[in-house]
């Protein structure tokens, strides 16, 4: 069952329990368009995988989220969690009442982690689907990190791993159905799961062209 046919008050916080009916209908719509983003993603594309998962209580009065993997082979490539945050007064550093905070993580090679443009490129992935996708975005914000990590004591025989991850967040534009941020931010994590962005023999899901509910 998705969010959007449940009660709000399951994945709120107590503030948004207690708000005004008109809130609770616009965080159901704006779930719903979620939700549809997340549909029209899985339409075409095969090597990503969607999954609910508790949303953050405490950064808005309304909050939902999605967990997605990534799969290159059939082997687990990437992961990440994307966050639709709701708040009817808006926050600072907001330009609208929406945010949405997205984290993604996926291996890479020792080379590629020690490249010193990864933080640029991989801060591009992102911009450049946004562009694509979700134009109209505003006042991005985020980190590149990368992740070594190394094994000790019963596990110091296990090989050295390196890793990329990016953590962002950005305000859609008011008339966004908010799918355009969905397909963004998938197509970042494809990049850093060294995947296409689109799989061969589809079109981007431009604004307009993703299914609604």
């Amino acid at each position: 069952m998705r969010l959007a046919d449940k009660p709000v008050s399951a994945r709120t916080s107590r503030k948004a329990q207690e708000g005004s009916p008109e809130a609770s209908t616009v965080f159901r719509d704006a779930v719903a368009a979620f939700e549809a983003g997340q549909d029209a993603v899985s339409e075409v594309r095969d090597d990503i995988a969607f999954e609910d998962c508790p949303a953050p209580k405490r950064l808005a009065p309304y909050a939902a989220a999605v967990a997605v993997t990534a799969y290159r082979d059939g082997v687990e490539a990437g992961t990440g969690r994307l966050v639709l945050l709701y708040d009817p007064d808006g926050q600072q550093g907001w330009t609208g009442t929406f945010r949405f905070v997205a984290q993604v993580h996926a291996d890479v090679d020792p080379e590629m982690a020690a490249d010193p443009l990864l933080g640029e490129v991989g801060w591009s992935w992102l911009t450049d689907a946004l562009d694509l996708h979700a134009a109209g975005y505003s006042a991005a914000s985020g980190t590149v990190t990368r992740v070594i990590t190394e094994g000790f004591g019963a596990k110091e025989d296990e090989p050295q791993a390196t890793g990329f991850e990016l953590r962002a967040s950005w305000s859609p534009a008011e008339d966004d159905d908010l799918g355009g941020s969905v397909a963004a931010w998938c197509d970042l994590i494809a990049a850093a799961a060294g995947l296409p962005a689109q799989p061969p023999g589809t079109r981007a899901l431009r604004p307009g062209g993703r299914r609604r509910r």
